[in-house]
């Protein structure tokens, strides 16, 4: 069976992509029902449930951000540990006292007022080690690998300011390459 072409009709681009939708009235009513679906849908997820999609949210975060070259002053690390705290507990004093700081420390730590010492960061290893083992598969040294990483890119992101400074501080008195000449 072949279907003839109406050669005289347009397709409205809005709705030419996904032919199922001939009016926005028609688009209007089945976005609507589909909003609908989804939000019964949401009434019925555990609280267990979004605990641990916004675990799994958060590693994929911090993965790619270790595969990103971004070079521009950010704070990606306590961004990622506020979430992390956030998404398990009520109040950021209970993760405090659970890993043996204090609610100041802490605080200073995600304000970006004191870098995170390494107890510290290992301390967040072992915890966020026993927080994923039953979310899915996490490599705890992450946690080491976005704060350098960090550091890294905060680092090059400064350098014209560090760099003409630091250039008058460095001497090289015995260079070992001869410059300028080439061997045979």
């Amino acid at each position: 069976m072949t279907r003839k072409k109406n050669e005289n009709s347009t397709i409205d681009p809005e709705f030419g992509v996904d032919s199922r939708y001939t009016s926005k009235t028609i688009y209007q009513s089945e976005a609507t029902a589909l909003m609908e679906a989804r939000l019964q849908r949401m009434k019925n997820v555990s609280k267990d449930d979004i605990i641990r999609a916004k675990l799994m949210q958060l590693k994929l975060k911090m993965q790619e951000f270790i595969k990103q070259p971004i070079y521009e002053k950010q704070h990606y690390f306590s961004t990622f540990l506020q979430s992390y705290i956030d998404t398990i507990y009520s109040k950021r004093a209970i993760f405090a006292n659970d890993i043996g700081i204090t609610p100041v420390q802490l605080s200073q730590i995600i304000n970006n007022h004191r870098a995170p010492q390494d107890d510290f960061i290992l301390k967040l290893m072992i915890h966020s080690d026993r927080i994923f083992k039953d979310v899915c598969e996490f490599q705890k040294e992450i946690w080491y690998q976005v704060y350098f990483h960090e550091k890294l890119c905060n680092t090059m992101s400064t350098q014209k300011e560090w760099q003409s400074k630091l250039e008058q501080e460095v001497y090289v008195s015995e260079p070992i390459l001869k410059y300028g000449k080439k061997k045979k």
